[in-house]
């Protein structure tokens, strides 16, 4: 793109953006600096850098950095300790540090701080600003601690400045009523409006109220930072923190931002480093730390901002009013901006972050958060958030769900202990207490699906099981998780790759019912629970009642009066092709009829096809038909094993059932031995004669359908869908076939999923 494109493109809708976003920054701006206790001309140059400097270099092109209402406490503290010009210097510092961390690549995992945490600091800083600024709101100083606030906010009530008290009132409410405006009037920001107004109405108040003050324009507020005298371990403190916390709050701001838009995404390591950069810049000049702001960021994209030019245009403006209207900032009151941080810290405390966190569990992590935050410091605050954040996850990450509970009539003695989840050395305690709960000589099922088991848990069951056994008892070990008794004995414990799917309805009996049961009472024979040919299948429909049918059962409810399938389903009768399976569909999806060699009949349809047909046609009002092939079947290998002259078995006396059944396929013989374009695709993928003969006879099975009348009529009036699929049970692979040839509709290519087709076998 030429320079000049580069340079203009996107500038008529980013130049107007702009200007709302200045309006937006400057009051935000002067009020954090006076909460911080800096310079208030330091507010100014921190956004201004943050514009031009994190707006040119950051990863987020449609995010807004400045100074951040978050940092406001942190940069007060150290002010306090070290003075403004070590606090320029330590920003620096940060910037330095948030470089750093930008080069080596860990902008993703900046983001794995428990986001609870973040939100509970944010509230926390919310509940300082408001207990300090509402003091100043009223005429009074602030005091060094949150604590002190809470008790002198009596004494500066009865006594309140009642000047300062209404123009800090005024500004509140302006805030809180300016979404019901009318639209023209919204146009302006807010903020903006509430700071000229109050200040408007303060002018005959000129001696009486106290007024931002600075000496000298903004150059004059422009230094060199200052090293610290001593303490270096509270300057470290200081860097880390506000390194972490500016970047933790710019990448969580981005993260928003991104959602809020469709166009480039943010590359948080660029952010990292346009963020540095800027605190670099700004600590140098004298400025605050500088953050991505979310405020600002989502002013900026409500105002229509299509590339990074409004962020930068926006800091250029924030330097020329600060130039040249430096006069026009000594005006404000200070109770004026101290409304608008009120109303700033009440919105950095969330309720929605509060509900989250008691929805999911996180209610003390985000209390003990905030408290600590608020009477101790905010550095205390965060560790204690993440420590107590951590402990949290070890603790729901490696608990196992441990129960055990009686079975069938309580003279039976038969018992059930369930071990779920991920068990370790730190369940032996809950394990111990509900295997001791067993009675002795009881017939005791332990069924283990967990994907974390370590040595110690092998132990413990091993030794429980002697001793039941022992004294009269039996004991069946069922696995079915992903971890195993015989892994973690035979080498170091590793968490699975996953939760098991093997009683999910994935994998064959054989996968869970026998290759991880381990039987050690010789009385537990193939007799028990029913006749040995049954015992499969009722061992099946049990492990449904306990595991799915729970889960099932709010999804069929709907279902219990009538079925409305979508699709009718003809496939073959072959136990490898699961039609739900491969289509991802559940009950009252598919109408399924099944037969040997899925075909629909020779000359006529065979009658329960029609029966099917007509009911799925009339009554149940489908909208697609599928036949649906497999590889290695059957039929199709009988078929192929027949010699040229197959009529001559025809006229043979004698025939069997399924030599009978087979005149309906023939057809599809015929047609593959003719050449059909079908076989002409399947072999050239590698497909062997039967599976070649599989795809053809779909495709003549969809031909007949056509001509069908009851499907020809839907065609035509409803729009109806005929399709095919085959089933390559070597790969898990489904195709789709249509009278002119195959196609794949697995996204990966086929040499990527396993090997090559199978050849068919007898």
């Amino acid at each position: 793109m030429p320079f000049r494109t580069a340079l203009t493109s996107g500038l008529r809708w980013d130049l107007p953006a702009s200007l709302v976003v200045f309006l937006v920054a400057v009051p935000l701006s002067l009020g954090i600096a006076a909460a911080s206790g800096a310079p208030v001309m330091a507010g100014l140059i921190a956004a201004a850098v943050g514009g031009i400097v994190a707006g040119t270099l950051g990863g987020s092109p449609l995010q807004v950095s400045g100074p951040a209402a978050g940092l406001t406490v942190i940069v007060a503290g150290l002010i306090e300790q070290f003075g403004w010009p070590a606090t320029c210097a330590i920003t620096a510092a940060a910037g330095v540090l948030q470089t750093l961390l930008g080069f080596a690549r860990v902008g993703r995992v900046a983001l794995a701080i428990a986001p609870v945490v973040v939100h509970a600091m944010l509230a926390g800083i919310g509940v300082i600003i408001v207990l300090q600024q509402t003091h100043v709101m009223l005429g009074a100083e602030a005091g060094e601690s949150a604590w002190q606030n809470v008790k002198a906010l009596p004494a500066t009530i009865t006594s309140l400045d009642h000047q300062a008290a209404v123009l800090g009132v005024l500004v509140i409410l302006t805030l809180l009523g300016w979404k019901y405006m009318p639209a023209a009037v919204r146009r302006i920001p807010a903020p903006l409006a509430a700071v000229v107004a109050a200040t408007a109405l303060s002018l005959p108040f000129k001696s009486d109220v106290d007024r931002i003050t600075f000496d000298g324009s903004l150059l004059n507020a422009i230094s060199l930072p200052q090293l610290p005298e001593g303490h270096w371990s509270a300057v470290a403190i200081g860097i880390i923190t506000i390194a972490l916390v500016a970047s933790v709050e710019s990448l969580l701001s981005a993260v928003a931002v991104d959602r809020m838009h469709h166009g480039e995404r943010t590359d948080f390591n660029r952010e990292l480093l346009g963020q540095g950069a800027a605190n670099m810049t700004s600590g140098m000049l004298g400025g605050l730390p500088v953050t991505g702001v979310i405020v600002r960021s989502a002013t900026n994209l409500e105002a229509g901002a299509r590339t990074r030019k409004s962020a930068i245009l926006h800091g250029i403006w924030v330097l020329v009013f600060s130039l040249l209207l430096a006069a026009v900032i000594e005006l404000v009151p200070v109770a004026v901006l101290a409304g608008l941080l009120i109303i700033i810290g009440v919105r950095l405390v969330k309720v929605a972050d509060f509900h989250t966190a008691r929805v999911t569990g996180d209610l003390a992590v985000y209390a003990v958060t905030l408290l600590t935050v608020v009477f101790v410091n905010l550095l205390a605050g965060v560790l204690t958030g993440l420590a107590l954040a951590v402990a949290l996850v070890l603790w729901r990450v490696v608990r196992a769900g441990i129960h055990a509970e009686p079975l069938g009539d309580p003279d039976e003695q038969r018992w059930r202990v369930v071990i779920d989840g991920s068990c370790s050395f730190l369940s032996l305690p809950r394990l111990s207490h509900v295997l001791a709960s067993v009675p002795t000589g009881s017939h005791v099922t332990v069924e283990l699906e967990v994907d974390f088991l370590d040595h110690p848990v092998h132990d413990t069951l091993d030794a429980w099981r002697s001793r039941h056994i022992g004294n009269g008892g039996t004991v069946e070990i069922e696995e079915s998780g992903t971890a195993t008794l015989h892994g973690a004995k035979a080498g170091p414990p590793a968490r699975g790759s996953s939760r098991s799917a093997l009683r999910g309805g994935f994998a064959p009996w054989r996968s869970w019912q026998r290759h991880h049961r381990t039987e050690v009472d010789a009385g537990m024979g193939a007799g028990a629970g029913g006749p040995a040919p049954l015992q499969t299948v009722l061992a099946g429909v049990d492990n449904y009642h306990r595991r799915h049918a729970h889960l099932l059962r709010p999804h069929v409810q709907e279902l219990s009066a009538a079925q409305n399938p979508d699709t009718l389903f003809l496939t073959c009768a072959d136990s490898r092709l699961v039609p739900n399976l491969i289509t991802s569909s559940g009950p009252g999806d598919l109408f399924t009829v099944r037969n040997v060699g899925n075909v629909v009949g020779n000359g006529r349809l065979d009658p329960s096809v029609e029966a099917a047909l007509d009911f799925a046609l009339n009554k149940l009002s489908i909208r697609s038909v599928v036949v649906c092939g497999h590889s290695g079947c059957g039929a199709m290998t009988a078929l192929t094993a027949e010699p040229d002259g197959g009529s001559a078995k025809e006229a043979a006396a004698g025939r069997s059932s399924v030599d009978t059944w087979l005149d309906h396929a023939r057809p599809s013989l015929a047609a593959f031995r003719s050449g059909h374009p079908v076989q002409a695709a399947a072999a050239g993928e590698g497909y062997g004669e039967v599976d070649q003969l599989a795809m053809v006879n779909v495709a003549v099975q969809l031909e007949r359908l056509q001509r069908h009348p009851g499907v020809r009529e839907a065609l035509r009036s409803r729009g109806l869908h005929l399709t095919g699929l085959f089933y390559d049970i070597a790969t898990a692979q489904v195709l789709q076939v249509t009278p002119e040839g195959i196609s794949h509709l697995d996204p990966l290519p086929r040499a990527a999923v396993d090997a090559g087709p199978v050849a068919a076998s007898v």
